[in-house]
């Protein structure tokens, strides 16, 4: 007995530490004040956001009210490359599995908001990337910032079309990615 349990500890503490990195917050429970939370928190799950959220005109973000990838305080907004890269990985991952649904929805909504950030924040100006911002803002604008799953599982096409034409704009762009 002794001997399976010697080689079960290292398989359950890997398990644990994969768990614990697969969600990007490890024992997060709630978001920081004035943060929203990210969809890899337990916290997140079957939570809806604020009833309203801040417009652009009172948001620097302008996703304020959305979830987004928490950074480190004082920390720069990820290139937009980067940000780029990481909804790509979304391409790989979908509703197929219904327990995995409500997650990759989530994922897809958060790298949205983060890849609206990044190009918001990009020296090349909103003009150069008035195309996905303006269709990103329309996404934000119909989920009404009701951010609960079963919105979200309505709003699935809008989510994953939206994912889809700002891929093909990217794809039109090669220097914002490369």
């Amino acid at each position: 007995m002794r001997s399976a349990a010697r080689r079960a500890t290292p398989v359950l503490l890997a398990a644990v530490l994969l768990t614990s990195c697969s969600s990007g917050h490890g024992d997060a429970t709630a978001p920081a004040p004035g943060k929203a939370s990210s969809p890899a928190t337990p916290a997140a799950a079957g939570r809806s956001a604020p009833a309203s959220p801040a417009s652009p005109e009172t948001s620097p973000s302008g996703t304020a009210g959305y979830p987004t990838t928490e950074a480190a305080p004082g920390a720069a907004v990820p290139e937009v490359r980067d940000a780029f890269a990481v909804l790509q990985a979304t391409y790989n991952d979908g509703c197929t599995n219904p327990g995995n649904c409500e997650y990759f929805l989530n994922r897809v909504l958060t790298n949205l908001n983060d890849l609206y950030n990044s190009m918001k924040a990009s020296p090349k100006g909103t003009g150069h990337f008035a195309g996905p911002l303006s269709r990103i803002r329309a996404m934000q604008d119909a989920l009404g910032g009701d951010l609960s799953f079963p919105n979200l599982k309505r709003h699935q096409k809008l989510l994953l079309d939206t994912r889809e034409e700002v891929n093909t704009w990217m794809q039109d762009h090669p220097d914002d990615y490369r």
